[in-house]
């Protein structure tokens, strides 16, 4: 009984992350190395089956092939729908098809932002751990050269710019493609505070334009058909930005790791240190319960456990086609089930992106403190540290909106919401009329919320490129240092000789 207690409430408890930077060796077996070894980036393979499996499901859905697939078939839905667009069994059907493919996207997307997190957190821990190794020896060698005169120490910062100026002060990390850059550009327009206020004016003219039709279910099927292709257009394209920021972060950290790797090689030839590096352990953030239980909830859906109850309901209403004569209230039934719980997914999912970007950049900002105690002990200028670009009243906005979608008692009031919906369905007793209820407001706030997810998306990016930048930086002048101190040693070496 106890141990299935301890399975059921492991689901949102959050778990102590660990890493720990493969340590470089310069002597193994009485051979001397004439390289680094270990270096670049590797994510971790996760050890089940079954994750690796979703997991590249996950990656697939977010492919450039299955973009274009979802851009093609809703050209075809809107030329079929010259002709059918007409009819109720049509609108309905081409709500559920949506309905069906945003839930399954919803599963992926926090599916997606579990291992980001998770990925983020872990290179974390294997930067702190190399940068205490770094801290160690610069240490040492820090206490060899400050008896060193002043003319011994201007040599070694001479010979620290010639490798400096070889390496170039301003590299940068690898640059998207141009399809890449497009890409971005294009999720910056989709979640600009301009386009969510655009979306909001045309919801509000269509429900100008409701007395027109007598607030008919036609009228509500137009808006719910639009919001659906819309909708499944902005989820193929959030997976897919996210799998190619990914993959662009993946790139970027792979220089990075090659130059730590690099300086931590330098650094114990030396020195002749043979420690290995710490393990980092990074503790789980403390939340409150509602917190707690909206992350519980996520990491159910991010696993299998969601998909499989879809499949269950889809059975279930299959089942039931028949006592119903596959009417059009039959059709609507997927649709409203998955509209409602596509509702509340759309408020965790921006929850759980904000509370998660908070905890990486608290680590992030640990590393720039460590950094700078490093730069500070060998008496180095630190780089001077780039920023985001300057704050506009349309991002502060932007961030105020933001924060406020993001907050727990905002997925609380969502929840509230959708019980309202639920009871007044109930009193309308489930007709179509009940139903569309149930599809058309939870469809337009979960789309708002989609927008509102890549907004927020786009600003995380943002800083973590910036992040990235610049710990790149600072390790390229650290290395020029490093090699400056070596390339001294040599030059006495050669006197001595």
């Amino acid at each position: 009984m106890n141990r299935l207690m301890s399975i059921l409430s492991k689901p949102g408890a959050g778990a102590q992350i660990q890493g720990v930077a493969p340590t470089q060796w310069t002597r193994r077996e009485d051979v001397q190395a004439d390289m680094p070894n270990f270096t670049g980036y590797a994510p971790k393979s996760k050890a089940r089956l079954l994750d690796r499996w979703l997991d590249t499901v996950v990656r697939v859905s977010g492919s450039e092939p299955v973009f274009f697939l979802i851009l093609a078939s809703l050209l075809v839905w809107a030329l079929l729908g010259i002709k059918y667009a007409g009819t109720d069994s049509w609108q309905v059907l081409i709500s559920d098809v949506q309905a069906i493919i945003s839930y399954v996207f919803d599963s992926f997307l926090v599916r997606q932002q579990l291992n980001a997190y998770g990925e983020e957190m872990a290179v974390v821990a294997e930067l702190q751990s190399r940068i205490l190794s770094h801290s160690r020896m610069l240490a040492k060698l820090h206490q060899e050269t400050d008896k060193e005169d002043e003319e011994k120490r201007s040599r070694v910062m001479d010979l620290a710019n010639q490798y400096r100026n070889a390496i170039d002060s301003n590299a940068e990390l690898p640059l998207e493609t141009w399809l890449g850059r497009s890409i971005t550009w294009l999720s910056h327009v989709f979640g600009h505070l301009g386009t969510v206020s655009l979306y909001w004016v045309g919801v509000f003219a269509w429900i100008g334009t409701g007395h027109l039709y007598k607030y008919s279910n036609l009228w509500q099927l137009y808006m719910n058909s639009a919001s659906s292709a819309l909708m499944v257009f902005i989820f193929a394209f959030l997976a897919n930005i996210c799998e190619r920021h990914a993959a662009h972060t993946r790139r970027c950290l792979n220089a990075i790791f090659k130059i730590d790797s690099t300086l931590e090689f330098h650094l114990r030839l030396l020195t002749g240190d043979t420690l290995d590096n710490d393990v980092v352990i990074i503790p789980a953030p403390g939340v409150s319960k509602i917190q707690r239980t909206i992350f519980y909830y996520a990491d159910l859906v991010g696993t299998l456990v969601g998909t499989a109850i879809l499949l269950a309901v889809i059975i279930f209403w299959v089942a039931i086609g028949p006592l119903l004569h596959f009417d059009s209230n039959w059709w609507l039934i997927i649709g409203t089930y998955a509209g409602l719980i596509g509702m509340n997914d759309g408020f965790v999912l921006r929850n759980m992106q904000a509370c998660r970007r908070s905890y990486v950049d608290s680590e992030f900002t640990k590393i720039d403190s460590q950094d700078a105690k490093l730069f500070e002990m060998v008496a180095l200028p630190i780089p001077v540290k780039e920023s985001t670009r300057k704050e506009s009243l349309t991002r502060r906005a932007s961030d105020l909106m933001n924060r406020f979608c993001a907050h727990e008692l905002t997925v609380v009031a969502g929840f509230l919401t959708i019980l309202g919906l639920i009871a007044g369905a109930s009193a309308m007793k489930w007709t179509m009329t009940g139903q569309l209820l149930c599809n058309v407001p939870p469809s337009l706030i979960e789309l708002f919320f989609m927008l509102i997810l890549i907004t927020g998306h786009n600003s995380a990016d943002d800083q973590r490129r910036i992040d990235l930048q610049n710990i790149y930086k600072r390790r390229l002048e650290l290395l020029a240092f490093v090699n400056g101190l070596k390339a001294f040693q040599v030059e006495l070496n050669v006197v001595k000789g």
